[in-house]
């Protein structure tokens, strides 16, 4: 364990990190390259409400979580994993391809749809990963496995919500974005190739297609386990409050801060960077122990710091430095205010405490699962981990329709974090194991 990086040297862990990282990086490359391509130069020439549009885009990206995750959980556990893994990334693909051609056309509704085939294609690869970490590793491999896929896929995050808010707007924008997010399908399904076979946990399992009776039956397999289950209501606060973040930012910088696309980019930097370093440093912590102690100090960290971002936001926008006529820069941002830097500040350490709340909770997840319905029950947690993070979406268009502004909404989710810390508390207390 004192080598955290030594599973990337296994084909056990290797080609399934690398395919999840390719997958991570594209989703969200083409999630915020037509966030930033909408919000600063689509919404004004269709006179549309920028933050309402927003919103539902990122509704549309998370829908198929909840539409399709029953049904993937089946497929994991009646057929060989690591094939429809293939069969997925072929598909991301076609999908990518599909993007480039409406990007090129400039039309937004269908790539408002392909953002719902793309999170379709995600929502079936989830159960898949997460089952075959317990599969592949062994027991004392599991956080510092789910440490590195945690960690990594908010760098993954990072480099695709950078490159796609920096270049689309750039020349040559769209063919330099369309052209990686091919590029990087191919990486992906190439990697997928090398995913070893896994034991078929169900193989008389009969397909249930209809989503309402199965999606509550897989909830129902989930509840069985109530530590199972609290770890799953943790996980989806954590995606409910990740989701907020990274969707409303294009805003929170345009409407509080007045500043550009490339501040966009710091600040999601910010988080994933600091998600990252949180994810391993809690692997640093737990020494392979499957624990929840680190959950309350992440959970406390994560409320403590958004209260203190608002208000540094607010004091911010209350000074007037962000007067100017134009949008500013990052440079810029950090000469106009000691604020600038208590925000960013702020923001690394709300996701550091996230990544040090958010791996425990999946290793004991995986850990206390019963084998035979293991990806069902991770195909629970992306169910509930959509249905949360629609509720952000819900929850921030009725805000915002009572004339709430962002930052406002980001106060209140840490607000609530604590009462969520007191119903996921058992979780904290969990014996070692």
């Amino acid at each position: 364990m004192d080598n955290q990086l030594y599973l990337l040297k296994s084909r056990r862990f290797l080609p399934l990190f690398l395919t999840q990282f390719g997958g991570a990086f594209n989703d969200n490359a083409f999630k915020n390259g037509l966030l930033i391509w909408f919000a600063y130069d689509f919404a004004d020439k269709l006179n549309l409400n920028m933050p309402m549009v927003v919103t539902l885009a990122a509704g549309l990206f998370i829908m198929p979580f909840f539409l399709f995750s029953a049904i993937a959980g089946q497929l994991a556990d009646k057929y060989q994993r690591s094939k429809l893994v293939q069969i997925f990334k072929i598909t991301e693909i076609l999908i990518v391809v599909l993007c480039s051609i409406f990007f090129y056309l400039e039309n937004l509704y269908g790539l408002l749809f392909l953002l719902f085939l793309m999170g379709a294609q995600s929502a079936f690869f989830g159960p898949i990963k997460y089952s075959l970490l317990p599969e592949h590793l062994k027991k004392h491999e599991l956080v510092t496995g789910n440490s590195l896929i945690e960690g990594t896929t908010f760098f993954a995050i990072l480099l695709g919500t950078l490159f796609g808010s920096l270049v689309i707007r750039s020349n040559y924008g769209i063919p330099i974005l369309s052209s990686v997010l091919i590029c990087c399908a191919i990486f992906g399904w190439t990697a997928s190739l090398f995913i070893p076979s896994a034991t078929i946990n169900d193989r008389r399992l009969e397909t249930n297609y209809n989503i309402v009776s199965q999606t509550l039956q897989i909830l129902k397999y989930a509840r069985e386990n109530y530590i199972v289950w609290l770890a799953i209501i943790g996980i989806s606060w954590f995606w409910m409050i990740g989701a907020t973040f990274l969707t409303q930012f294009p805003v929170y910088t345009k409407k509080i801060i007045s500043g550009d696309e490339k501040l966009v980019g710091l600040f999601l930097t910010l988080l994933a960077i600091g998600v990252t370093i949180g994810a391993l440093v809690c692997s640093k912590i737990l020494k392979g122990k499957i624990t929840g102690k680190t959950v309350i100090y992440g959970s406390l960290g994560i409320t403590f710091f958004i209260i203190d971002f608002y208000i540094a936001s607010t004091t911010y926008s209350n000074e007037g430095a962000n007067n100017l006529s134009r949008l500013i820069n990052v440079g810029e941002f950090f000469a106009s205010s000691l604020n600038s830097w208590r925000i960013a500040i702020d923001l690394f350490l709300i996701s550091f405490s996230a990544g040090i709340y958010i791996v425990p909770l999946y290793t004991i997840m995986q850990y206390f699962a019963t084998r035979k319905f293991i990806a069902r029950i991770i195909a629970a947690n992306n169910i509930m981990n959509s249905m949360f993070m629609l509720l952000s979406s819900v929850y921030a268009l009725l805000l915002f329709t009572l004339k709430f502004v962002v930052t406002e909404l980001f106060l209140s989710i840490g607000i609530a974090n604590i009462i969520v810390l007191f119903l996921i508390k058992k979780v904290t207390d969990n014996h070692q194991k």
